[in-house]
């Protein structure tokens, strides 16, 4: 059998259930596309997908690519869309079946049915879910739609019946005539219509994207420095790399799995030490699972105005408070310095997050979408299911009981008593 390992969100060799199945053919080549609407302006006026997150994707692509090849399969690249390529691909190499992992948004399920209307109707697809910590098979609801609305509800009867699976090992090397003759090119981040750049030295996220990068950053923050064993103490902070795991851009594109990273927890709880803080990386990654799984349940009203309560706000929309908010030129110094951050590093703290989404939707009103297609432009570690939720969550149209309203000068005096944070990116104002 003749497969392709279409790549999209699972950028990696480790735990990757989608290349083990495909790795059972006599040949395998694998395919990843840069697709030119990611790098297009959105409905909303924003590139999808900017420089940042680009970056990151473009060393994670490029490891990906040499870690193929140590197991004798190449990675095709095109800055073309998928419904483009992968039909001549079938065509070109005679493929049988289409691995790929299970994405079930509207963008990710328009792109897959684009490419299944053009290749042949005898080719097979075969989708497998790769980003839960809870498989889908293994939760204890007899369906998505019983999926509770509430998160501790749902953390509490998953933690008691769910187990998390076992690590699937990468596989075998292919024999070497599986290698394809001549290479395609990974783009530049100016092929891709974005400006090259030279990190902020401030940035609290200055790692490189890759499988590697991401095990590098378990190796010191687990065990070189053990601040696994502080994290939950530690998790608000604002400054630096080491206040959070910061595994979420890796979680993101999938170059390392949520299976890897619970179960170097549970190593490190043997062999360490085992207690709150601990069990707090665990719950995130819950929470994580929890978004992913309120997406499938809800579909497209994820992305909708009203929310998935289809809540009728009086919501308004101003540009001209939009460049403020972007720009840090608020009255609040908390939110100015935090969006400061996110435009000069395409990162923030999850605290950071929370208080500019509620002081863009809540404070000022305006529509949440909009704050959201921005987070999804410039964040290095955007997850669809995970931005938009959080967003709803904050904005009072998602999945939060009480619909809280952060005291932003509150939150600034408890995070940032010192102003150290502040100071730091409102250096050139009038802090």
């Amino acid at each position: 059998m003749k497969n392709l390992m279409w790549f999209r969100n699972d950028l990696r060799v480790a735990d990757n259930p989608v290349l083990k199945s495909a790795c059972t053919g006599e040949k395998v080549i694998a395919v990843y596309c840069f697709d030119p609407r990611h790098y297009q302006i959105d409905s909303f006026g924003f590139k999808k997908t900017e420089k940042y997150r680009a970056k990151f994707l473009i060393e994670t692509i490029t490891e990906l690519r040499a870690s193929l090849r140590e197991l004798n399969i190449s990675l095709l690249v095109y800055h073309k869309k998928p419904e483009d390529i992968i039909p001549q691909i079938v065509k070109d190499y005679g493929i049988q079946n289409i691995y790929s992992q299970k994405e079930w948004t509207k963008e990710e399920n328009a792109v897959l049915d684009a490419v299944i209307a053009k290749v042949p109707a005898l080719v097979n697809f075969e989708e497998y879910f790769g980003q839960f910590l809870f498989h889908p098979d293994d939760i204890p609801f007899n369906s998505v739609q019983d999926i509770p609305q509430v998160f501790t509800a749902f953390r509490k009867k998953c933690e008691k019946y769910s187990k998390v699976r076992p690590l699937i090992p990468v596989p075998n090397a292919m024999d070497r005539s599986n290698l394809l003759e001549g290479d395609t090119q990974i783009p530049s981040l100016k092929e891709l219509g974005l400006s090259d750049f030279e990190m902020d030295t401030r940035t609290a996220f200055p790692f490189k994207g890759g499988e590697s990068s991401a095990m590098e950053r378990i190796q010191h923050y687990f065990w070189e420095t053990k601040k696994l064993a502080y994290y939950k103490k530690t998790r608000n902070g604002l400054i630096g790399i080491d206040y959070s795991s910061k595994l979420s851009a890796w979680l993101a594109n999938g170059s390392i799995s949520a299976t890897t990273i619970y179960w170097e927890v549970q190593r490190f709880e043997k062999e360490e030490v085992k207690n709150q803080d601990t069990y707090w990386l665990v719950f995130e990654l819950i929470w994580r699972d929890f978004f992913k799984y309120i997406s499938l349940k809800h579909g497209n009203a994820f992305f909708l105005q009203g929310g998935i309560l289809d809540k009728n706000y009086d919501w308004e929309y101003s540009e001209s408070k939009m460049k403020k908010w972007i720009t840090g030129a608020t009255q609040e110094p908390f939110v100015n310095a935090n969006m400061k951050e996110l435009a000069a590093t395409g990162w923030m703290s999850n605290r950071g997050r929370q208080n500019v989404a509620s002081f863009w939707s809540k404070e000022w009103q305006q529509d949440w979408r909009y704050g959201a297609a921005y987070f999804e432009s410039i964040l290095i570690d955007y997850d669809v299911h995970s931005n938009w939720g959080n967003w709803m969550y904050n904005s009072g149209v998602g999945n939060d009981p009480r619909d809280r309203k952060f005291n932003i000068a509150r939150q600034a005096d408890m995070y940032d008593a010192q102003g150290k944070f502040q100071r730091l990116w409102l250096q050139d104002t009038l802090f």
